[in-house]
């Protein structure tokens, strides 16, 4: 009777395991229960023939666990199948309830979309004439047709620097621009210099490298918005500002069309906020509005753009939660702020300017506008003469505007030669006949020689970040009347320059004895330039010392400084751009004040830097035989 029970008992638990399997193929599918045993591990589980392991191929299968591995010990199925009884259950349950749910939402769907078919037939019938014409319908297409003709990039698109390495002459301040970015705490900043000499280029291209680094904040998708600042125009009212953003109210402004009927207020995010995260750059920023300007500080510091209306009401249940969010917490605005400028320091409002470092762009050397266009040609894909890079550079001193002749020389040459060689070939010609056509004029009027002449220094000026040399030339001639005698200088030349000659004739008179009052002298700065400032008070205080003597002067070597009653030669400023100036000139020599030496760049090759705190000690570096 025992093996008998024991038998029976085993039948009725193999049969529970069955009516089990059976109800999962109902609950899965046949199919979908196979592949689930598969991916579970259990397929060989249930078809073996041993009760045990067909019992863990339940245990895995209702448990939707493949890690189970032990097999039940006999006396422990039944408690093992009341556990799985159990689960199965609820999961029979689930699936019910899932069932039922599903055929309530697709009973709700199809009623939503029934009642949005008669909307829209309601709204059809409501419409007895749409927005649409003829006369919109050609438009539509006549701008559809528009929209699928596109130009060729411009030539300026294909030549520009595409990594930091291709920036030419810029090495010092793309260096320190990018130590500024480049940084766990990155710096607002604020770059001076000429214009075409790739300030914009270079900020773009930093942010490009900042991003490639891991100890910068900037993310792979930091933007990068560019803006001038001669064209941010704003209402006082607010009505519209395009840099910090503004409201659309619903009635004066115009909000969206959902919104403007509840009367709810709409703010529209700008600029600041569209470079969150990322680099906002205004060129021009010297020119932009006072007052927007100390807006903006005040977005700098808070890192977020806050809005206002009186049409806000935060209890209006119609009010979108982006638009309460916005009104509430104001918008995000954290970025890093570069602007670009040809103004002087200066000229910019003082609190941007403690909130920003500075860096300068040095002018481009001739040997640097050389480079600059044969690295376009290569762009190009074109030859050029062996005197078209030097040719440009005689004319001007932007890399933007070389680039624009040699793209005229380039377009030119196509014109000319459309059937010639395979490979262009741009000529001097090509180079001079663009050069005729925009009235282009040497930037570099006078240049060193090696020769000697007397009555004639070169000085040393700046404007705009540009350095350049100064030709002052005098004659003197006993006076007619001894101590009746005239002194006549250029009436453009600046009143500072002319208390420079004054200063001048004390020193004269103390160095040599002689009173410039025997002496009818004419002081001329050709060109007629405006000196700005006294920084040509040496320079003119040696030319005359050369006429009224007689002693030649070495034209390659120049001169910068404040000239004392004293004698003494005292700083100026723009010295590295004066320094600029003289290389591009050709000089060997360069005299600066003794107390700007450490204002003396340290990558100037092919120039000579003496520094001097007396005129005694200038003239024997100017005056041929002095030394």
């Amino acid at each position: 009777m025992g093996s008998l029970a024991k038998k029976t008992h085993g039948n009725q638990l193999g049969r529970r395991v069955t009516a089990l399997y059976d109800i999962l193929g109902e609950l899965y599918g046949p199919d979908q229960l196979v592949l689930r045993a598969s991916k579970l591990e259990a397929l060989d589980l249930l078809r073996s023939p041993r009760l045990a392991e067909r019992v863990l191929g339940l245990q895995k299968l209702v448990y939707d666990d493949p890690t189970l591995d032990q097999v039940p010990p006999v006396n422990e199925i039944p408690r093992v199948l009341a556990a799985i009884e159990d689960a199965l259950a609820d999961l029979v349950a689930r699936r019910s309830v899932e069932e039922q749910l599903e055929r309530k939402v697709a009973e709700r769907m199809q009623q939503r979309h029934e009642e949005y078919l008669q909307e829209l037939r309601a709204q059809v019938l409501r419409e007895t004439a749409g927005p649409e014409n003829a006369q919109t319908l050609k438009k539509l297409a006549l701008l559809e047709k528009k929209e699928q003709v596109r130009l060729a990039r411009s030539a300026f698109e294909v030549m520009r620097p595409r990594s930091l390495k291709e920036i030419v002459g810029q090495e010092r301040a793309v260096r320190a621009l990018l130590a500024k970015l480049a940084s766990p705490f990155p710096q607002h900043v604020i770059l001076y210099g000429p214009p075409g000499v790739g300030k914009t280029t270079a900020a773009r291209l930093v942010l490009e490298e900042a991003k490639r680094l891991a100890n910068t904040p900037f993310g792979p998708d930091a933007p990068f918005v560019e803006v001038n600042g001669a064209t941010l125009r704003w209402d006082p009212r607010e009505v519209t500002n395009p840099l910090l953003g503004s409201v659309h109210d619903p009635i004066y402004q115009g909000a969206r069309r959902d919104l403007a009927e509840v009367g709810v207020p709409e703010p529209k995010l700008g600029l600041v906020s569209e470079a969150h995260g990322g680099v906002l750059f205004i060129d021009e920023i010297g020119e932009m509005d006072p007052l927007l300007v100390s807006k903006l500080l005040k977005v700098l510091e808070d890192k977020r753009v806050y809005f206002e209306s009186s049409y806000y009401d935060p209890h209006d249940p119609n009010v979108p939660r982006y638009i309460k969010k916005l009104f509430e917490e104001g918008a995000p605005a954290d970025f890093v702020l570069i602007g670009a400028t040809t103004s002087d320091p200066e000229d910019l409002n003082p609190a941007l300017r403690s909130r920003c470092a500075e860096v300068f762009f040095d002018p481009l050397t001739p040997q640097d506008i050389q480079a600059i266009v044969q690295q376009a040609a290569k762009r190009l894909r074109v030859r050029l003469a062996p005197e078209v890079p030097e040719i440009i550079s005689e004319y001007t001193i932007e890399a933007r505007k070389a680039i624009g002749i040699l793209a005229d020389a380039y377009g030119l040459a196509l014109y000319e030669r459309r059937n010639g060689a395979r490979r262009l070939t741009i000529k001097a010609e090509d180079v001079y006949e663009v050069i005729q056509h925009a009235r282009l004029v040497p930037c570099i009027t006078c240049r060193a020689s090696k020769t000697t002449e007397v009555g004639r220094v070169f000085g040393l000026g700046v404007m705009a970040y540009v350095g350049c040399v100064l030709e002052i030339e005098v004659v003197a001639f006993p006076a007619r009347e001894p101590g009746h005698g005239q002194i006549r200088f250029n009436e453009t030349a600046g009143t500072m320059a002319k208390d420079s000659v004054f200063n001048a004739a004390a020193v004269i008179r103390r160095l040599s004895g002689k009173d410039l009052a025997n002496y009818d002298v004419h002081i001329n700065v050709v060109g007629g330039g405006n000196i700005d400032g006294p920084s040509a008070g040496a320079a003119i205080c040696l030319a005359i010392l050369s006429a009224i003597e007689n002693r030649p002067v070495y034209q390659d070597v120049a001169i910068t400084g404040e000239i004392s009653i004293q004698g003494k030669i005292k700083p100026v400023g723009g010295l590295v751009e004066k320094i600029y100036g003289a290389k591009q000139a050709g000089m060997r020599l360069v005299l600066v004040p003794q107390e700007n030496q450490a204002d003396v760049p340290t990558n100037i090759s092919g120039l000579e830097v003496v520094p001097v705190a007396t005129l005694e000690e200038a003239m024997p570096y100017v005056f041929a035989g002095g030394e």
